[in-house]
């Protein structure tokens, strides 16, 4: 027997390569190969970086979902199925919408595949797959296989996962409601076992709130310190309220940590449900604290809740300027399916469309819903311009200079140097990005 795992991408443009910044080796893929057992034959393709060769003879193609591939995954399964080859899809966009993707696939799956794998594997032996298979909420001790990423170039970066879900509801998004607002932390062991074996010399530790249990991350923090690494994730600006935690964050390898600030005005905070984070501090003194640790940041912004203005975005460029954060993202509001900002806006009738992710001629930078306070197509610019005014090459050396003396490491410096000029390139290239193939329909 033969599984051909596939990755799709967001969407394919002719004779263009895919965006850099994007390339990070699949944590999925690599998992569901060590779930398979080894008898039975792997081969993967990632959309992002090579031709999908449908006629390569397989028993049964495994395709992992996006929201942002949804329709690129179901025009690949498309052209399989023709060829009387059978497709399981997983993955979040398929647990927040089975039902869907159901209609573009022989199976899906679900949730988390870790207990229900080799179920799904046994029932395809005997003929007897079933059109739904539902995964419980729980992470393994199970190290993924790597050896799946033969021969592809990703970027320098080694993935290993600490926990999934995050304890805060904000509205708008899809982890959360994915998790029902739950932390599950990853046992540490297994964690360190994984950094030992995966031969990395950076990391980025993959949760979606590295610090949701404070307790726990301590415990992890003590255990990896010893192993000489350096690593990025993701975390909450609560974390600055402990500086016992900063220390030992540093002391373990954190060189750059990823916080969502989303926005700067209290009104837009209430109505996303992030009002938690009006009540932990002074925002610039928590930012110092975490600079003063030793530890860079990318700050993340979301646009087009109902109180943001044009100075909105003046406002978080300047703001992200001023604390020399060592990226920033200035994002649009995307209502994803499943959650509360979604059944809102639907409420509201403000969606341009219900499935924009399946929509001809939708593109990557395109607005699905109606903002408060400006058209969509200045939203969508207007992020755009934010990017463009904080990866100004000013900039750029302004915080270079800045990150020099928070931290002189070598290899930072680089990472900075070159995924900031990638960022700036790129921005214009993200906004054009097609959703799927460019075919406007699916293949039968």
């Amino acid at each position: 027997m033969k599984i051909t795992f596939i990755l799709p991408g967001i969407g394919k443009k002719e004779n263009e390569k895919y965006i850099k910044t994007w390339k990070m080796e699949p944590l999925t893929i690599a998992t569901l190969k060590k779930l398979t057992p080894n008898d039975i034959e792997t081969e993967f393709f990632d959309d992002r970086l090579e031709l999908i060769d449908y006629n390569t003879p397989t028993d049964l193609v495994v395709i992992s979902v996006e929201t942002y591939t949804a329709k690129r995954a179901y025009q690949i399964s498309g052209e399989f199925r023709k060829r009387g080859v059978k497709v399981i899809m997983g993955g979040y966009h398929v647990t927040l919408l089975p039902d869907e993707a159901v209609k573009y696939a022989d199976a899906v799956l679900s949730g988390n595949a870790e207990t229900i794998w080799e179920i799904v594997i046994e029932d395809f032996k005997r003929g007897n797959l079933k059109k739904m298979y539902s995964g419980r909420p729980q992470i393994l001790n199970s190290i993924p296989d790597r050896s799946i990423y033969a021969d592809k170039k990703y970027l320098p970066l080694s993935l290993v996962e600490t926990g999934r879900g995050c304890p805060f509801s904000c509205e708008f998004c899809a982890i959360s409601s994915y998790y029902c607002s739950n932390y599950r932390p990853r046992p540490i062991e297994s964690v360190i076992e994984d950094i030992k074996k995966s031969n990395g010399r950076y990391f980025f530790l993959v949760d979606d709130n590295i610090v949701a249990n404070p307790e726990h991350c301590k415990e992890l923090f003590s255990a990896i310190a010893p192993l000489n690494i350096k690593w990025t994730s993701q975390g909450s600006l609560t974390m600055a309220k402990d500086k016992d935690l900063l220390k030992l964050m540093k002391k373990s390898g954190c060189d750059t940590i990823l916080i969502g600030f989303e926005s700067l005005d209290e009104r837009n905070l209430n109505q996303m449900k992030k009002d938690w984070s009006l009540k932990i501090g002074e925002r610039d003194e928590l930012i110092k604290r975490i600079h003063d640790a030793g530890i860079s940041i990318y700050a993340t912004f979301v646009f087009g809740f109902d109180y943001d203005t044009p100075s909105s975005f003046e406002r978080a460029v300047e703001f992200s300027l001023n604390h020399d954060f060592f990226f920033a993202a200035f994002n649009h509001l995307l209502p994803f399916p499943g959650t509360p900002l979604y059944e809102r806006l639907k409420y509201e009738k403000r969606l341009t469309s219900e499935k924009w992710w399946l929509e001809p001629g939708y593109k990557y930078g395109d607005i699905s819903f109606i903002p408060r306070n400006m058209s969509p197509e200045e939203l969508s610019c207007r992020c755009a311009k934010a990017r463009r005014d904080f990866f100004k090459y000013s900039s750029i050396f302004k915080r270079w200079t800045k990150l020099l003396l928070r931290n002189p490491d070598p290899l930072l410096s680089m990472i900075f140097l070159s995924q900031n000029i990638n960022l700036k390139l790129e921005v214009d290239r993200k906004l054009s990005m097609p959703i799927g193939s460019g075919l406007d329909e699916f293949p039968k």
